[in-house]
């Protein structure tokens, strides 16, 4: 079942198209990867699907609920957690949450045992102090359970690790990850190493529109091409490797880059073993994301 369907979605500022036509949808369950240069539509959709944005063409509709601009009761069915999330500083992680959920008439003993659930899902449980001591990447999990208070159908985060050192990207990315079980999330990032940790589809978006879309291993085995790379012992070995063969790419370090079936590899393989060429490994090479956004840019 879809949680999202985006349908022809079109929004001008003035003279500029910032979204062309753009169709996507979303399925149940799904941890949805939404991809792309910065400035190329991402927030601009997701305020869109939020009714914060009147749009100019197409349709919107969350949980098979048609979208409307500036009174939508499809919210209902949304956590959302932006880029910067505020809070009451004053406050902690726990008073936070119970104040989130009277805003929204939640009856009180529901409230704690959720507010107790979601402080453990995001590892809180245990921070007693105020809001204002919190680093960004504990603000980013507070945020994800906020938005998660009311069981929406669907989560919609907006950059989520974006600004964040390693152990905090990793922290959210895990959370994420966990909160699947409960719902859909909808997340925009330009880090390609985040959606090819936790996602299941994805959509790149490029120039206003969906240049690419679907399963992340399917679209990965649609674009996959033949390479393996040669880690030579030393840089002149390397250079000539890179000489020799016109399929060749010097990478970082010794590393060579070929393309190519299998025939090339063992021609590579036949003319190291002649000149007694020395290597310290050969490895098939698996497409990655970033290498399918770089061949979806360039066409």
């Amino acid at each position: 079942m879809s949680v999202l369907e985006i349908r022809e979605l079109a929004k001008n500022f003035g003279d500029k198209e910032v979204l062309r036509g753009i169709t996507l949808t979303v399925q149940e369950r799904s941890v949805f990867g939404f991809i792309g240069r910065n400035g190329a539509g991402k927030t601009t959709t997701m305020k869109a699907v939020l009714g914060l944005l009147p749009t100019d063409g197409g349709e919107i509709s969350v949980v098979g609920e048609r979208v409307v601009y500036g009174g939508s009761t499809t919210n209902r069915h949304i956590g959302y957690l932006p880029d910067v999330p505020e809070f009451y500083s004053y406050m902690n992680a726990a008073e936070y949450l119970r104040f989130c959920g009277e805003i929204v008439g939640m009856p009180r003993a529901a409230l704690r045992e959720r507010c107790e659930e979601l402080l453990t899902l995001v590892g809180l449980s245990d921070e007693r102090h105020r809001i204002k001591g919190f680093s960004r990447g504990m603000k980013q999990r507070l945020g994800i359970a906020q938005a998660l208070l009311n069981r929406p159908r669907l989560l919609i985060c907006d950059e989520p690790t974006s600004a964040l050192d390693p152990v905090g990207r990793k922290e959210i990315l895990d959370t994420l990850l966990s909160v699947r079980e409960q719902t859909t999330v909808l997340f925009s990032t330009h880090i390609l190493s985040d959606v090819e940790r936790i996602c299941t589809d994805v959509a790149l978006l490029e120039n206003g529109k969906v240049a690419m879309q679907g399963p992340l291993a399917e679209l990965r085995n649609l674009h996959a091409e033949n390479s393996f790379c040669v880690d030579a012992e030393d840089a002149d070995h390397a250079a000539w490797l890179a000489e020799i063969f016109p399929q060749a790419r010097r990478l970082d370090g010794n590393r060579v880059l070929f393309v190519g079936d299998e025939r090339v590899m063992f021609d590579v393989l036949r003319w190291i073993a002649e000149k007694q060429v020395r290597v310290h490994s050969v490895e098939r090479m698996e497409p990655t994301l970033e290498n399918l956004f770089l061949e979806v840019l360039q066409k």
